[in-house]
């Protein structure tokens, strides 16, 4: 096995808390039924991968959600349900990704969206004194600029490629085991991060 020169961060269960259940029952309570089919943690409907790859804009999800909705349901309370999820930042894991910049070129890639981009940049800024990620990392990958979303092996090859890094030199930590198997069928090596796990207790050193 390969030294590992290079770690690539997911974003959601790993350093920003969510509750994905918060953002389902917010959606319920608006109407919309059999939620989990369409969202989740380990999965996306047409509308949603849609979203987190930017081939449709803001206004024409807020549109078709209002379709699932009860009648009368605004923008703002489908942003705000949608943005329930949204927890706070694991400030002692950003703290940690500084002493791994030291050893290594940390990235971050993020399935993530235009909406919720904004919101948790917001509390980034309310919670340390960083205007954004990018001070944590070489290089952020969000799939709603990139146009492309985990667990398709295209997109960590296509971050890997972007960044001028090997595959086999690269750890990539995610929560979520299908993103895992995308980035081990590119190649990458994987760290499965487990619900009760946090990355300033894993000595990367020794993996």
């Amino acid at each position: 096995m390969a030294k590992i020169k290079n770690l690539m961060f997911d974003l959601g269960g790993v350093l920003l808390n969510i509750d994905y259940n918060k953002t389902a029952n917010a959606f319920k309570a608006l109407g919309v039924k059999h939620f989990d089919e369409l969202y989740s943690q380990f999965g996306a409907n047409h509308l949603f991968e849609s979203l987190e790859t930017g081939i449709i804009s803001e206004e024409d999800f807020y549109t078709t959600m209002q379709q699932y909705c009860e009648a009368g349901t605004s923008v703002q309370q489908i942003q705000t349900a949608w943005n329930e999820m949204l927890l706070d930042f694991r400030i002692d894991s950003l703290q940690y990704l500084d002493g791994l910049k030291e050893k290594y070129d940390v990235y971050l890639l993020s399935n993530t969206n235009s909406i919720h981009h904004a919101a948790f940049i917001k509390l980034l800024q309310q919670e340390t004194k960083q205007q954004s990620l990018d001070y944590y990392f070489i290089k952020a990958y969000y799939s709603h600029e990139i146009f492309q979303r985990k667990p398709y092996p295209i997109t960590y090859k296509f971050v890997l490629e972007d960044a001028k890094i090997n595959a086999e030199e690269t750890l990539f930590i995610d929560d979520s085991i299908n993103n895992i198997e995308g980035a081990k069928e590119a190649g990458l090596q994987v760290y499965h991060l487990l619900p009760h796990q946090k990355i300033e207790n894993i000595n990367f050193d020794r993996l």
